[in-house]
Parts: structure tokens; sequence; C-alpha cells
């Protein structure tokens, strides 16, 4: 029998799931929330038990009216704790295509979201916060090659001989 005690001290973290949307233009789909400045990738925050998949297909249907096709996991980025006190957060970014039909079939919840656009990549560090902006490069370089990555504040991790120097000298696989 599991120790639940010890589960229930163990620290939890925030997540939230996104869906990175391109059209056959090669354009990404922002919406504007709000409830807060700039534009946002369609998405939110996991909620308990949900897995972060669900909760991209679940926010997409409730921020877009529908359900994209999905390609697969483009990114995870780990946000540190911020100054302002927002703790730390796993985001994770799943990549996929909308049609022109279903840019059409939009239905934006009105009390969340006031907006969408379809912007080209080079567009969004000047539409959205940074801290949404950054993982837009390596998250579309990942949709383009096939192989998601894992970023930590946005910036890549690199794997294998060059490990982070924060896990450099550990002992175990």
């Amino acid at each position: 029998m599991p120790d639940l005690a010890y589960y229930a001290s163990l620290p939890r973290s925030r997540g939230a799931a996104a869906a990175l949307l391109l059209d056959d233009l090669g354009r990404v789909l922002l919406v504007k929330p709000t409830y807060s400045e700039g534009w946002y990738l369609p998405g939110g925050v996991i909620e308990t038990d949900e897995s972060p998949l669900a909760a991209c297909v679940r926010e997409c249907a409730e921020e877009l009216g529908l359900v994209p096709r999905l390609d697969g996991l483009a990114c995870v980025d780990w946000g540190s704790p911020r100054d302002d006190g927002v703790d730390a957060v796993n985001v994770f970014v799943f990549g996929g295509t909308i049609t022109g039909e279903e840019i059409a079939a939009i239905r934006l919840p009105p009390d969340e979201l006031s907006d969408h656009i379809l912007v080209a990549p080079e567009k969004i560090p000047e539409l959205a916060p940074p801290h949404v902006a950054r993982r837009m490069g390596p998250s579309l370089h990942a949709m383009a090659t096939g192989r998601a990555v894992y970023l930590e504040d946005g910036v890549a991790q690199p794997f294998g001989a060059g490990l982070p120097a924060a896990l450099a000298g550990r002992d175990g696989p």
C-alpha cells in the first residue's frame, strides 16, 4: 500500500498546455485574452488529474469551439518562478494544423477571448508576451523536424555530451 502521507508531502507543480496551430501558409493562430495584454496560443492550465494532451484538447474546444488536428508534442518549456510571485510552470506545446474551414468556424468565448489572428512566425515577438514568444522559434523548428525540444525559460537544453551544468558530475543514469 502506498504511503499516502509521503505522497501528500511532495511538492506540486503547475502545468499548462497550448496548441501551436499553423495554417497552410505557415501562419500561427494566436488568440487575445480579455484578462491579459498581448496575444497567446490557444491553451491554458492543466487541471487536477488531467494530462497535458487532454488539457490542450479541452482548451481548444473551449476557446476555439473546435478541436484541431494535433500532430504531437513540439516543446516542453520549464518556466522558473517569476519575480512577480508566479510559481514555476511546465508548459507543454502541441503542434498541429488548422484548415481554412476550421478558421472560419472559430467561435471565441466572449468573456475570455476578444479576437484571433493568423500571423507570420516572425511577427510573434511583436505581439506575444516574452514568456510566450520565447518558445515559438524552438517549437516551430521542432514541428518542422519532428523532434520535440526541451526548454528551460525558453532556452533549449543540450543533451548527450553537453548535459546542462546542473547535471554535470551527477552519479547514476
